[in-house]
């Protein structure tokens, strides 16, 4: 084993030469799946990483690296320049520090270190930084730095207006010309909070359009000693943000403490979600006829919903706070005058306001851990739903993917010619094809091409999934001529060739098949191969080609599935059994909109449906992309 580790890192440094990075990081990653304890290969693949532009992967490296061996150097490098390139300039300089106190006179490290300390002098300039003038520990920090004259300055201003927005010259270590100190209260009411950071975030907006600024550079107030909730903040200061620069064109930097990674995070997730929001992407959704009516699953916005009601929850503030919002603040004081005059309420209907809906339905409703609890309390909001818009004669009804599922749905419509819909976020994937999966599989969705089994299957009662083709028959000379076209020398003899008939799996696939030509409105399904040990063949046959075993073969164009249609590649990641047998599959995939993935797509970016390295390797991310046809037996 150690000369074939030694064989991969020397063809891995050799395309890292040759600046062929993903080629690099590929064959990194096989000599890290056979040695996970080798600090160095870790510290190679980091630098791959980094010239491949894949930041955070090189850093995540770089600490495995030194978590191996907290004493090598070159360790620290690896880390400090990740962060550089990330603009965590901070952590960045404490890195090439640490480093530096293992081998004080490496002069590597220490003109990084001046890189460092340059590049975060530079980046952190701002026109404005502004300040919570309650919080205690901000407020001391930027006037300690700023030195006397800032605080001199902030007394004298605030002595004739306490309750406006005070501007003071920025002065001693401060890398801004202006400071902008706000009074702000934290308020346990949900809704008055949100308001009061909105207020926070737009007076301090108006005040640089006054002073005619370019940068602006907030905290995220109301997360440390006022103990707020981080989402809460996060979404208001980040959607105030922007709402505000689309009136004024401002840049805007949020400003977390380095320790505070949660805080971080969050931010960053609700930076993700609003671009989700606004830019354009091709959005999908299937349908299904049950009974008398109709359910569909799309990806969009629910506010934007053309239904008779759309239906938010007790359980979401976000939900009800965008709804209300988008309706208009005529249909908010009407929403929070029915709940004070009826606070124990299963239903509060009010007016739709500015939305293309025709009323909007907030129904009591709370997620529960425990499992028939939960699915009871959504068949009780269902039918609370039923039963109110029966009452108002409406027809059509938007669901926000809050928990609801489609669990006793379909019970409850079988019999009226209503459309239900349930609504995901563009950036919920995974969620989606949740719902379609259930959808796909319900037993009271009409029959289409879905019950239509392929004509070469037999019949079978003793609940069979694998049956041997005749090597006579057209089908059986069809896959080995396929086979041969790479294989042909590289193997000695097919054992048998097995067809694959498990039917729940060829439903789910044909439905996406389905959606996929409506919405693509071209066939995009290819037959491409996929090899892997024999007992891994066993459990994909039972269960589909399931993304938790994602990563076993690398991730270098994303965490998904991977096929080829290049058999001998495909032959490159099987494994002969005791025998010396080996299995590769034949299976049909559906591609869809591919893009050139990399190793940091967890899912498939927002717009496409598989990744690929744009020439025989595809990437997909639901299970029931790919369906597995045949099971070849070689050696």
């Amino acid at each position: 084993m150690a000369s074939q580790i030694e064989k991969l890192k020397s063809k891995a440094n050799d395309a890292f030469s040759e600046e062929n990075y993903d080629e690099a990081i590929n064959l990194y990653t096989q000599a890290i799946a056979l040695d996970g304890n080798n600090h160095y290969l870790y510290s190679n693949r980091s630098a791959a990483y980094i010239k491949a532009y894949k930041y955070k992967e090189a850093l995540k490296d770089a600490e495995q690296c030194l978590k191996l061996k907290s004493d090598f150097v070159k360790g620290y490098s690896r880390k400090g320049a990740a962060l550089l390139l990330l603009k965590r300039y901070k952590e960045a300089i404490n890195t090439y520090e640490e480093g530096l106190k293992i081998d004080p006179n490496n002069e590597v490290l220490f003109n990084d270190l001046e890189t460092a300390r340059k590049a975060a002098t530079k980046g952190s300039k701002t026109d404005v930084i502004v300040v919570c003038s309650s919080s205690k520990f901000l407020f001391e920090k930027i006037c300690e730095a700023g030195g006397k004259s800032v605080l001199a300055s902030y007394k004298s201003q605030f002595k004739k207006s306490p309750n406006s927005v005070i501007s003071v010259q920025a002065d001693g270590e401060l890398a801004s010309k202006k400071i902008y100190f706000l009074s702000w209260t934290a308020d346990a009411d949900t809704s008055i909070l949100r308001e009061s950071i909105e207020k926070f975030v737009s007076d301090a907006f108006e005040k640089a359009v006054e002073e005619n600024q370019q940068s602006i550079a907030f905290p995220a107030i109301g997360c440390g000693q006022f103990g707020c909730s981080i989402d809460i903040v996060a979404q208001t200061m980040i959607r105030e943000a922007h709402r505000k620069q689309q009136e004024h064109d401002i840049s805007v930097t949020f400003v977390i403490q380095p320790e505070r990674t949660d805080i971080y995070n969050e931010f960053q997730n609700q930076i993700q979600l609003l671009e989700a929001e606004i830019s354009p992407t091709n959005l999908k959704t299937m349908s299904a006829i049950v009974k008398k009516g109709v359910i569909e699953i799309e990806q969009g916005n629910i506010i934007k919903q053309k239904v008779d009601v759309i239906i938010g929850t007790s359980s979401s503030v976000f939900l009800r706070q965008a709804i209300t919002e988008a309706a208009g603040s005529e249909v908010e004081k009407a929403y929070k005058k029915e709940l004070k005059s009826h606070p124990n309420s299963t239903l509060i209907a009010v007016s739709s306001g500015a939305l293309s809906c025709k009323q909007i339905f907030f129904v009591q409703w709370e997620p529960n851990d425990n499992e028939e609890i939960l699915r009871q309390s959504i068949i009780d909001l269902i039918s609370t739903v039923v039963q109110n818009m029966i009452s108002h004669k409406f027809t059509s009804v938007a669901f926000p993917a809050i928990g609801c599922g489609l669990h006793g749905c379909s019970t409850q419509i079988r019999d009226l010619p209503w459309k239900i819909k349930f609504v995901v976020q563009p950036d919920q994937e995974n969620i989606y094809d949740e719902f379609c999966k259930v959808l796909i599989t319900h037993d009271d969705v009409h029959e289409s091409k879905i019950s239509q089994l392929p004509p070469t299957w037999k019949k079978s009662t003793e609940h069979k999934i694998r049956f041997i083709v005749s090597a006579t028959t057209d089908e059986y000379q069809c896959i080995v001529s396929n086979f041969d076209v790479t294989m042909k020398g590289k193997y000695t003899e097919i054992i048998h060739i097995e067809r694959i008939q498990n039917e729940r799996w060829y439903r789910q696939y044909i439905a996406h098949y389905e959606d996929f030509l409506r919405r693509l409105n071209e066939d995009t399904e290819k037959r491409l191969y996929h090899g892997c040990p024999e007992q891994a063949a066993s459990l994909i046959m039972e269960d589909c080609f399931n993304r938790s075993f994602a990563g076993v073969n690398g991730t270098v164009y994303g965490f998904g599935v991977y096929f080829s249609s290049n058999a001998s590649y495909s032959h490159g990641y099987t494994r002969p059994n005791a025998n010396g047998e080996r299995c590769i599959f034949i299976a049909r995939v559906l591609v869809g909109k591919t893009t050139k993935g990399n190793s940091s797509m967890k899912t498939r970016p927002l717009g496409f449906d598989s990744t690929t390295d744009e020439k025989h390797i595809f990437v997909t991310y639901h299970d029931a992309q790919a369906f597995a046809e045949y099971l070849i037996t070689y050696k």
